[in-house]
């Protein structure tokens, strides 16, 4: 009979424990561990997903870029016959369509200039004084001398400063530097070397070069002074005949007769001669453009299908889609084909969706052309195909201009109604009458003798143009005329170097009726202004003086207010209204001040006006005074600051609703402009400049509004303003929203990516966790095999015992 108890027990059975404890370990991992994988291949392959779905958005964009541009939609070609008089260099979209018949009488030249002969091109001529390079036409007289010249206003002077150092070449280079399209070279002639300057082509774009001192005559070229000067060839323009009718240009590259088609005149034609252009429509690159539309989003169609829902493999399996059960993407995708098969936002008449251009679509989501529609549409309603697929902005108002601005992306398509309550203006300033002894201010308001003006001569000044200080500027030459006075002020100005590299500029003007100069700023709004704010003593002989700031009110409304008579019927009694304001004046702003007094007419408002005003104690302590005026002609008041120059300062700060009445408000323009103002839908927008801007919190944010002299006329009843980004645009506008760094794609891709992140924490957290059960498990089986051990031991020490003992089965043997 067996007696050891520990192999009746099992014990000593030999167990690989560390396999044992392996393969525990793995069955409490599995479940865990398949969840986390399924997991993981679920987010993978979403991420993968979005990968596809970008690609195909990416493709999609491609496909409508061209089809946003109404270039595309005025596309032209161009038919010439053969010909080497005449060069078609260009065709531009929205050429005006038709056959033109062109003949050349004459092709435009540019005048040439050679100056005196000198020994050397880089040496020393020692002249100085002020060369001034003016453009305009000449007259000649039989023997082709520079008889009279007429100035071409359009173009500023130029203003060469000469040393005494400087050389020939040192001249050419100022002259180039001022990129004025007058060309200057120096060229060597039988040993010597002279200065030649070729003006732009163009009968009136003929250079006079007029010098302030005798020791430059070798470059003057005027009526009275020309003999050192040999004119090598005469400006003339270009003469044609357009279908018959003469036409003329400065330039034999022309681009504005037959508008959107560039050509060049090469030589003259005999009478019975021409060159026939034909320019038709290009629709051929639309159709193409457009039918590659319907490919690409088919294209896209059949990809997102197979991302959202299922499709068969090549084995004819059912495959679930990666992101078949992603909402995100789901909702974008139809997001997309909702915009494919609706109307395009912002379009009211016309073409308003792909159906009308015989674009179907099908059960299956995708795009199909009805062929006799799609080419019906071409043939005839070709426009209204740009309109339906490129952006398109609108206007009823003709002064105002609808354009798309840097945040466009967030303006809703649709018809705005804009109402242009205050038309943008210019600063201004006005010169006093010409004293001048040379100026007939009597009969003929023009200069009875030119007037030379020496350097040093106190004909100098410094001007601030919207807030940007020129440097000191000075008038030198001789001017035969009011006409070459005034294209000299305004070349000076415009040519100083601190002005021209900040881009500001004016137009100078002459007032016949006054006799006198104006100076208006190139820009509008608040910015613009333009102030003398200093001026020699010879300055003041033509009217121009430190500038007092001025602004000018509006027509006077008030309803006793006769126009005609200047006068109230019955008499104003200020104190049954509100007429109360407070005004800046050089820098210091009055107290409240109020009329209260009874007035017949506009001068007794004018004079009550001044007398309050500089007997307010704050202006009048610091010697800040006005003067008030009555404009009889136009029934408004203005207000002049009496300082003048760089200090000179007007403007209300403050007025009550009833001082409108009287043309008098805080946004009242003069020295400085005033910026446009209106309302979008019936709120304010802001006025910057000739732009007027939406409120950022309106649909209309992100368009501007261009609006010139003239909109408040047409805004009575305030007009409507367009926007429609076209099929295209709205589809690359959504599919830049879904792209972006903000979008719903970046969103879910960033939200994956976190879920996979979180994954591979758990991933560590479940190592870390199997490890710990590993080593619990191999620490209980150690220590059974310890006390296995143990048992083994004590049962050999039992087995021998029992062996010892009498009457063992082991001794009875």
């Amino acid at each position: 009979m067996d007696t050891n108890i520990v192999s009746s027990l099992g014990a000593g059975s030999g167990i690989d424990i560390k396999s044992l404890v392996t393969q525990l370990t793995a069955v409490e991992r599995a479940p865990q561990q398949a969840r986390i994988d399924a997991k993981q291949k679920t987010l993978e392959a979403q991420i993968s997903g979005y990968g596809k779905l970008k690609g195909a958005l990416d493709a999609m964009k491609t496909a409508v870029a061209s089809l946003g541009s109404s270039d595309l939609f005025n596309a032209r070609s161009v038919s010439v016959s053969t010909s080497d008089a005449i060069t078609a260099d260009k065709v531009s979209p929205g050429a005006q369509i038709g056959n033109y018949k062109i003949n050349v009488s004459q092709v435009a030249s540019a005048q040439s200039i050679a100056t005196k002969e000198q020994d050397e091109r880089d040496s020393a001529l020692n002249m100085s004084g002020n060369m001034t390079i003016s453009f305009g036409a000449w007259a000649y007289d039989g023997s082709d001398n520079p008889l009279t010249f007429i100035t071409n206003t359009n173009r500023d002077a130029l203003s060469i400063n000469v040393t005494a150092a400087d050389s020939l070449d040192t001249i050419a280079e100022k002259i180039n530097s001022q990129n004025a399209g007058v060309q200057a070279s120096v060229l060597k002639v039988d040993d010597k070397y002279q200065l030649t300057l070729t003006a732009p082509s163009g009968a009136s774009n003929a250079m006079q070069i007029s010098v302030d001192d005798a020791s430059l005559d070798d470059f003057s070229f005027t009526s009275s002074n020309y003999s050192n000067v040999s004119e090598t060839q005469q400006a003339s323009d270009a003469v044609l005949k357009v279908n018959g009718l003469e036409v003329t240009r400065e330039s034999n590259t022309i681009d504005d007769v037959v508008s959107g088609l560039t050509f060049t005149v090469n030589k003259t034609m005999l009478a019975t001669d021409s060159v026939t252009f034909g320019v038709t429509a290009d629709k051929g690159s639309a159709e193409t453009a457009v039918r590659g539309f319907v490919t690409a989003y088919n294209s896209f169609q059949e990809t997102t299908n197979k991302l959202v829902g299922y499709s068969r493999d090549a084995d004819n399996n059912l495959v679930r889609g990666d992101l078949a059960s992603d909402s995100s993407a789901r909702s974008s995708i139809n997001q997309m084909r909702a915009l494919i098969g609706g109307a395009v936002p912002g379009l009211e008449s016309g073409f308003t969706a792909l159906t009308n251009v015989g674009i179907r679509t099908e059960r299956d989501g995708s795009l199909s052309i009805s062929e006799d529609d799609f080419t019906a549409a071409f043939n005839n309603n070709f426009d209204l195909i740009g309109s339906l697929f490129a952006s398109k902005m609108t206007s009823t108002n003709s002064a105002v201009t609808v354009n798309k601005g840097t945040f466009s992306s967030s303006a809703v398509a649709g018809t705005y109604n804009v109402n242009v309550t205050r038309d943008p203006t210019q600063g201004k300033t006005f010169g006093d009458a010409i004293t001048n002894g040379n100026f007939d201010a009597i009969t003929t308001h023009e200069l009875t003798a030119p007037l030379t003006i020496a350097a040093g001569g106190g004909y100098n000044f410094k001007i601030n143009v919207d807030g940007v200080n020129s440097n000191s500027i000075e008038l030198t030459g001789t001017y035969n005329s009011i006409e070459e006075l005034r294209v000299g002020l305004q070349s000076k100005i415009n040519s100083d170097s601190a002005l021209k590299a900040n881009g500001v500029g004016i137009d100078v003007g002459f007032d016949n009726a006054t006799d006198s100069f104006n100076f208006t700023s190139r820009d509008y709004g608040s910015v613009s202004k333009a102030v003398f704010t200093e001026t020699g003593s010879g300055m003041t002989s033509l009217g121009i003086t430190p500038t007092q700031a001025k602004v000018v009110g509006s027509a006077i409304t008030q309803s006793t207010f006769d126009s005609g008579s200047g006068t109230f019927t019955p008499s104003l009694d200020a104190t049954t209204k509100d007429y109360t304001f407070k005004i800046n004046v050089d820098g210091l702003e009055s107290s409240s001040i109020t009329l209260t007094n009874t007035y017949t007419n506009g001068a007794d408002v004018a004079a009550e006006l001044e007398a309050k005003i500089n007997a307010d104690s704050t202006l009048s302590t610091a010697g800040a005074a006005v003067d008030v005026e009555y404009d009889t002609a136009n029934n408004r008041f203005s207000f002049n600051s009496r300082a003048g120059g760089s200090v000179s300062e007007i403007g209300f700060t403050s007025t009550s609703d009833d001082m409108a009445e009287l043309g008098i408000s805080t946004t009242m323009g003069g020295t400085r402009g005033i910026d446009v103002a209106g309302t979008i839908n019936g709120v304010a927008g802001f006025g910057a400049g000739n732009v007027l801007l939406p409120d950022i919190e309106s649909e209309a944010y992100g368009l501007n509004f261009k609006v010139r002299t003239g909109a408040t006329a047409q805004s009575t009843n305030g007009f409507s303003a367009s926007f429609s980004r076209g099929m295209a645009g709205e589809l690359s506008n959504l599919i830049d929203n879904f792209l972006s760094s903000t979008g719903v794609i970046k969103s879910r891709e960033s939200s994956i990516q976190t879920q996979l992140t979180r994954l591979n924490e758990d991933k560590t957290k479940l190592d870390t966790r199997m490890t710990a059960v590993s080593a619990r498990l191999l620490a209980q089986f150690t220590t059974m095999e310890r006390i296995v051990s143990s048992l083994q031991d004590t049962g050999s020490q039992m087995s021998e015992l029992v062996n010892q003992l009498p009457f063992t089965a082991s001794n009875n043997n």
